[in-house]
């Protein structure tokens, strides 16, 4: 696996954005230079997180989410494993 985070990940395993590897390894998220530790998805090419809204959930479960613009920079908080 590369060092460079996927463009668009999401936590959600019904996403089809979601990569196990990827999240394995740890993604650290710096939205408009404020580390971000409620990040659910996000995108770097469109410049958007979608974030956890407090401790509110669906009727399915999940965690209600609000979409943000801004600067996105992920990074790997773990190295490749060779």
């Amino acid at each position: 696996m590369s060092d460079t985070p996927p463009d668009h990940l999401s936590n959600d395993p019904k996403s089809p954005f979601f990569n196990e590897p990827a999240l394995e390894r740890g993604i650290g998220i710096r939205f408009n230079g404020v580390e971000k530790n409620n990040v659910e998805e996000y995108c770097i090419s469109e410049s958007w997180v979608r974030v956890a809204v407090g401790k509110t959930v669906d009727r399915h479960g999940k965690p209600l989410t609000m979409r943000l613009k801004g600067k996105v920079e992920a990074y790997f908080k773990e190295a490749a494993a060779d």
